[in-house]
């Protein structure tokens, strides 16, 4: 039964699986090393990301998309 409920996210809106990348795969999307992607970290530079557990570091493919755009 689906609800009716006005104030649930639309769909678009949720994560969906995939949408969380790691450093790998983000260093592959933005054609740089991933000590580039550590590196703008520490400096406070880069790509939105977000730290999971303390230790894994992911990035949301909206924000890589957003920052190749403003880098462009």
């Amino acid at each position: 039964m689906k609800s009716n409920n006005s104030l649930a996210p639309a769909a678009t809106t949720q994560l969906q699986p995939g949408d969380l990348v790691d450093e790998r795969e983000t260093a592959a999307i933005l054609n740089v090393e991933v000590g580039t992607l550590r590196n703008w970290r520490s400096l406070g530079k880069g790509p939105r990301y977000r730290k999971i557990g303390g230790r894994l570091v992911r990035y949301h493919r909206a924000d890589l998309a957003a920052f190749a755009e403003a880098s462009a």
